[in-house]
């Protein structure tokens, strides 16, 4: 009995990382198999977390060069896969960027800078909205965009709204074929991102994504868990950067794609080195399939020695005069613990929902 469960964690764990699923504790392979939502982040995770940009429309006055110009030396500062896009469209045009006296990046609405003499902001609507800013000019164009799976951001220059600004990532080739997986599973999918609604809603259709949290801060993340667990149970979180550690860190399993950050996969308890969701099925496949061998092992190990340990004890010699020889009983013991053993290496023939990664 003190074999059944460690062997089977053991092989359980070794043939996930055959598979390219990373288990840093034993414990989320238990706890996976009572999953009941998976949530994911957008970026990075549903997507290639590469983004370019697709759309520049432009306030009266302001001219494409000067305002993509501007917006890139401040992008140029900030780390988020958005603000790469942007500077990569101005690299492409030869555009010169002006130098930058001060920035400041405002975590989950967007950045602000004085480049080139002026004071110039760039972000989602509500971070215009902060600074006072009206971006009803741009609605319907907005309204446009995001049904077109793109996130819109705006750029304002010394407090005038000077352009709206597409950018658009794809989806990873693998994310259907995995949702569909999870779906199979029964399990339901919940996406949560600081995305445009308009936007991520238009990728949750096309994916077939159950639920859909937008417009969310990164502190937001974790009280929507909070809130799924109260309303679901168990969650699985899958993300991919330093603004999902907190996510991963509150759900019961957190999931963290190893193409992502280091601090993303330092709080996980799970790492998929295959750096797309396809392992999220597997993993869970995976501690079903070594919780039911536990089972197993338990099961024959219990029965098995509730019957032997009084015939060898002699149970049997006042009504038969039989008793079990020494040599027979030790090889008895024996052939329980090589039974255990031998139904654990069962699970490295383990067949992934999702195929190797």
């Amino acid at each position: 009995m003190g074999l059944a469960t460690p062997t089977s964690i053991m092989v359980g764990t070794g043939r996930g990382a055959e598979l390219g699923v990373l288990f840093r504790k034993g414990e989320a392979l238990q706890l996976l198999k009572d999953a009941r939502v998976v949530a994911v982040d957008k970026t990075g995770t549903l997507t290639e977390g590469r983004p370019a940009m697709t759309d520049l429309a432009l306030a009266p006055g302001f001219e494409r060069a000067a305002v993509l110009g501007l917006m890139a030396a401040v992008e140029s500062r900030s780390e988020h896969p958005i603000a790469r896009a942007i500077v990569e469209a101005a690299q492409a045009e030869g555009l010169p960027l002006p130098g930058l006296d001060t920035f400041e990046s405002v975590t989950g609405m967007g950045v602000r800078a004085t480049a080139g003499g002026h004071r110039v902001d760039v972000g989602a609507d509500r971070y215009m909205a902060s600074i006072g800013v009206d971006t009803a000019a741009f609605a319907a164009t907005a309204e446009q965009l995001g049904g077109e799976g793109k996130s819109p951001l705006y750029a304002a220059v010394d407090g005038q709204l000077a352009a709206i600004v597409a950018v658009s990532d794809p989806i990873k080739p693998s994310t259907p074929a995995a949702i569909a997986a999870l779906h199979a599973l029964g399990l339901k999918v919940a996406m949560i991102t600081g995305d445009n609604a308009r936007t991520a809603h238009a990728i949750a259709a096309r994916l077939g994504i159950d639920e859909v949290v937008a417009e969310v801060l990164p502190q937001g993340k974790v009280a929507t868990l909070q809130r799924l667990k109260a309303e679901h149970g168990r969650i699985a979180y899958v993300g991919d950067g330093i603004n999902d550690a907190p996510a991963l860190a509150e759900a019961d399993v957190g999931l963290a794609i190893g193409t992502g950050t280091d601090v993303a996969m330092e709080a996980a308890d799970v790492v998929l080195m295959s750096g797309n969701l396809q392992g999220v099925p597997n993993a869970i496949a995976l501690s079903k399939a070594t919780i039911g061998n536990i089972r197993q092992n338990l099961f024959w190990a219990f029965a098995y020695n509730t019957a032997l340990i009084p015939v060898a004890a002699g149970v049997l010699y006042p009504a038969y005069g039989v008793l079990l020889s020494p040599v027979f009983a030790a090889g008895a013991m024996a052939l329980s613990s090589v039974f255990v053993l031998g139904n654990a290496l069962r699970l490295r023939g383990f067949k992934p929902p999702m195929g190797a990664s």
